[in-house]
């Protein structure tokens, strides 16, 4: 297999939460190997300057529009722009995603409720919308950014936990049923890596030697550790792989 089958020249990739951290990364690496790229989020500002940033470095065509990926119209209106300005959609990445730290009997709903619709329904609708688009052309790839903490709990996150153990099946239920249409979907599972989301919890001297002393690999995670792993998983290479989680963790779930 040579290195065309990473080629992802004339594809275009819609990378949710891409303004910063793993989603910039992830739409760098997916622009470095030929995709255009579309970035969304709340905050349009961090998405425009990444595409800037992507454009300038990379020659890829990039496309900056808000949205909330929680709310089914604005994520029509999202799909919609980009057929408009590039006629297709290849991939799909979803990264969008919030957390906070509340012990469970003190978890507000409503903010039981901002991590979930984020984290999970967000994904949902993106993929469902988004997939009728693949349907179409009977032909796509969809992301979704999970975590370790799909599979390993730590206190007064319960909100959290339950979101990317969700995203987890989520994962597996679509990619059994849109595996007909041509549509691949995997799920990629970092562990603790340096971004601005992870830095109130990274921040913590003692909870991140924890972290360090748990890691084969001896050091905390960058963004662009898991964007080699999505151009993988985006790409001809991975043509036979669907419904998994691949973890991208320094080694921290085989302890």
């Amino acid at each position: 297999m040579g290195p065309s089958a990473f080629d992802l020249k004339g594809r275009v990739a819609i990378v949710s939460g891409g303004g910063t951290g793993i989603g910039k990364a992830i739409a760098h690496g997916l622009a470095e190997a030929g995709a255009s790229i579309v970035l969304c989020g709340r905050r349009i500002e961090k998405c425009e300057e990444a595409c800037n940033e992507i454009g300038e470095k990379t020659g890829a065509k990039t496309f900056a529009h808000r949205c909330d990926t929680a709310s089914k119209n604005e994520v029509e209106v999202l799909v919609k722009a980009t057929l408009i300005q590039f006629g297709h959609i290849d991939i799909l990445v979803n990264n969008a995603g919030v957390t906070s730290t509340y012990p469970v009997l003190d978890l507000p709903e409503e903010e039981w409720d901002r991590v979930i619709n984020t984290n999970l329904k967000g994904y949902f609708l993106c993929s469902q919308i988004v997939g009728r688009v693949m349907a179409e052309r009977r032909s796509g790839v969809i992301i979704n950014i999970g975590s370790q903490l799909g599979d390993v709990a730590r206190p007064n996150k319960a909100h959290y936990l339950s979101s990317k153990g969700g995203v987890k099946m989520l994962t597996k239920a679509l990619a059994v049923d849109l595996a007909a249409f041509g549509i691949r979907v995997n799920c990629l599972a970092p562990g603790p890596v340096e971004t601005e989301m992870a830095a109130p919890l990274l921040s913590d001297p003692a909870l991140r030697n924890e972290f360090l002393t748990h890691l084969p690999l001896g050091r905390l995670g960058e963004p662009n550790d898991v964007a080699g792993a999505a151009v993988f998983l985006a790409s001809d290479a991975a043509s036979w792989v669907t419904g998994i989680t691949l973890y991208v963790d320094g080694g921290y779930l085989a302890i």
